[in-house]
């Protein structure tokens, strides 16, 4: 044969080799890809047989802590077992054989593999919830589907051979359920059990030849070291539902994370949950042979409040205490109230108490017995409650008859206890004669702020509420209630008749209208800052996690600035609050403090068919003349809140310092009902939230929706 002839034979036959090794390295690169979607690389220097693919590494959730550096969310690590998708065969009869003895294993060493799928265990299968069209749909069936069909597809789908009993089917169609919903991948672990023991870890690992894919890796977990500060606005954190995954997986979650539900912890989530980091993972011959990492993991900052622990405890017993003492009201028991107390130069929020309450780590560990407990102490009231504002609403009647110009400060009108307003009567509390502004706030005269109601009208009394911020979210970051106005359009959203003697009821705080008591202590805030109105907030800094080092501090932001047609406006309202502040009796007397205190009181009725029936209300500031703390107070179906002013002041004083004392107070050991008290190692100046509140802590590893 001549040479060139063989030489091209030779060249042709090399060209037909590559080519059909191509095709056959192309057809396992699209089988990867196919199994393995957008998480798989091209194969690498490892050869053909190589698999190469992404996955995510979990940062450091960032902790939650008190305004004096007290650690109330902290993390500690568990031990889960989970099934790797690299390692677990692609054989559904192999695979099958290895999930029935992990499953068997499991029940073995006292560990039950947690299933989403709502059906029964036990045969004739049935559904466990109403809702079952994910299920379905899942499974790519019809709307009709019974649950012994969604069985059914499984053990098809999946190939679950006859020779396993009814019962065993069951457990594999289970465990290939939650395959799919966790989409499990290259990505997405499958989780087997949580907080595993050692020994377990080591026989389920000294199986690993047969239980091919299983793995024990180190999670994070949350835990709540103070349950007893702030547990309505500090939050949990909880699996992600299937109906949120499609958008959290564009910001980069897997399933299997965890995210923040309520509170702070939703608030905050994407500061606290900090920056996952990825890795390149290459899997020959069912082990690894590379890791590369190809983006390192930034930690979630550690926020650090607003309100002192020390502050919130003593607040929180400053209500239970009122509560006790003045437990009942014409016969009937009162339990129910709030407490909101600002910083009147910032708008941060010092302390939030609401009754009844409850211990965070009760939520954790019996949500329903909370659920069920007797007057719903998961509503924070202090943020959803929404309550008549009562002769407290005057203030805002007088902003605007002084700065309209409906009145001035020496402006009198006659008290004759009765008033006729359009044919229908009302009364006054007493008897005022010629009564002006400053006296009437302190008296609280219900005739002369008809007269001033009835003269500015109430597209005006609208427009301050509004200036005060009434009738819209005060931008608190755990978001709270609107709130709602008295007036027509109100009215007409409800479908209700307005009555022109509606107005004038609107303008004392006694007719159809609700707010917060966030908001009320905002409205007091205003007022001691003279129409400047500032946004709440809970949320002081962040820091660098596992450091001092500040990374953003929060600055206040004002939310509104009540021009001022008159210089003497607040004059005649602040002069009227401190005069009102002399008014309350010993033991509560807010005499002797060494400053003036400026404080407004209503009782507003809240059933129109039984006039007896009130609520207590109070908001004010102090000190009076160079205000730093403004406060707002309900109690439901009682009087004499007032009464709790002046131990509010005080500790305030004790704990954060007040008209230059400085504060002495120190964190209490945790009192949590039915459990002897713990001794407490509380940190200041801290933000590595690594310092212990508290020897008792509880592990938040699942969550609940609070209905409100």
């Amino acid at each position: 044969m001549n040479k060139n002839v063989a030489d091209n034979i030779k060249a042709v036959i090399m060209v037909l080799v590559v080519i059909a090794f191509g095709a056959l390295a192309g057809m396992k690169l699209m089988e990867i890809q196919i199994v393995g979607g957008e998480d798989i690389v091209q194969p690498n220097k490892f050869g053909p047989d190589a698999v190469t693919f992404e996955r995510s590494i979990d940062s450091t959730r960032g902790e939650i802590m008190d305004f004096d550096g007290n650690t109330i969310i902290a993390n500690d690590t568990r031990c889960d077992l989970v099934l790797e998708y690299a390692f677990f065969p692609s054989d559904n009869q192999q695979g099958n054989e290895i999930l029935l003895g992990i499953w068997n294993s499991l029940k073995e060493h006292g560990y039950t593999f947690e299933e989403s799928i709502p059906i029964t265990s036990d045969f004739p299968y049935v559904f466990t919830e109403e809702d079952v069209a994910e299920t379905v749909e899942m499974l790519n069936l019809n709307v009709y589907a019974s649950a012994g069909n969604c069985i059914d597809k499984l053990i098809t789908d999946y190939e679950i051979a006859d020779s396993y009993s009814q019962d065993e089917k069951r457990i594999i169609a289970g465990m290939r359920y939650e395959m799919l919903a966790k989409d499990f991948s290259y990505s997405n672990d499958l989780i087997l059990a949580r907080d595993v023991d050692a020994k377990t870890v080591i026989d389920m690992k000294e199986m690993s030849n047969f239980f091919r894919g299983i793995e024990a890796v180190d999670a994070a977990e949350r835990y709540i070291v103070r349950g007893d500060i702030l547990p309505h606005e500090i939050g949990t954190v909880g699996p992600i539902y299937a109906e949120e995954y499609d958008e959290l997986k564009e910001q980069g979650y897997a399933l299997n994370d965890e995210v923040g539900k309520n509170g702070i912890e939703y608030a905050m989530e994407k500061e606290l949950r900090g920056k996952s980091g990825t890795e390149e993972v290459t899997v020959l011959n069912g082990s690894i042979v590379d890791i590369k990492t190809k983006e390192e993991t930034v930690p979630g900052k550690t926020v650090k409040l607003t309100v002192s622990g020390t502050y919130q405890i003593k607040l929180q017993n400053i209500l239970d205490n009122f509560l006790s003492n003045y437990g009942y009201y014409k016969g009937n028991k009162v339990e129910k109230g709030a407490l909101v107390v600002l910083d009147v130069k910032t708008g941060a929020v010092k302390g939030m108490a609401t009754a009844p309450t409850y211990n965070l780590k009760d939520f954790v560990e019996n949500y329903d017995a909370l659920l069920e407990a007797e007057n719903s102490p998961m509503f924070n009231r202090c943020t959803w409650g929404q309550y008549l504002p009562g002769s407290t609403f005057k203030t805002i009647t007088a902003t605007a008859g002084l700065n309209e110009g409906v009145v001035t400060g020496e402006s009198t009108f006659i008290c004759n206890h009765d008033y006729e307003f359009y044919g229908s009567h009302y009364q006054c509390t007493g008897w005022h004669n010629a009564i002006a502004m400053r006296r009437a706030i302190e008296v609280s005269c219900n005739v002369y702020f008809y007269e001033v109601s009835r003269n500015l009208g109430i597209d005006n009394i609208t427009k301050y509420a509004k200036l005060y911020g009434l009738g819209s979210s005060t931008g608190i970051e755990t978001g709270d209630a609107t709130g709602f106005l008295c007036n027509p359009e109100t009215f007409a959203e409800r479908g209700q008749p307005w009555y022109v003697g509606y107005v004038i009821q609107a303008g004392i705080g006694n007719q159809d209208c609700g707010f917060t008591p966030l908001q009320l202590a905002v409205v007091a805030s205003t007022i001691a800052n003279r129409g400047v109105r500032y946004q709440p907030y809970l949320v002081d800094s962040l820091y660098t996690y596992g450091s001092n080092d500040i990374y953003s501090k929060t600055e206040p932001v004002v939310a509104e600035k009540i021009d001022l047609n008159y210089d003497y406006v607040y004059d005649y309202i602040i002069g009227g609050m401190i005069d009102a502040a002399r008014n309350v009796p010993a033991p509560y007397s807010l005499s002797g403090l060494g400053f003036d205190v400026a404080i407004k009181t209503g009782t507003p009725q809240t059933d129109q068919n039984d006039l007896s029936k009130q609520n207590s209300v109070f908001i004010g500031f102090a000190p009076a003349y160079d205000p730093e703390i403004a406060f707002a107070g309900v109690i439901e179906g009682g009087e004499y809140s007032k009464y709790m002013v002046r131990d509010i002041i005080l500790a305030y004083q004790e704990c954060y310092g007040l008209n230059g004392v400085k504060p002495t107070a120190q964190l209490p050991p945790e009192n949590r009902p039915g459990e002897e008290t713990t001794t407490t190692t509380s940190s200041t100046t801290t933000s590595t939230g690594s310092a212990s509140a508290s020897s008792t802590t509880t592990a938040v590893t699942t969550t609940a929706a609070v209905t409100q």
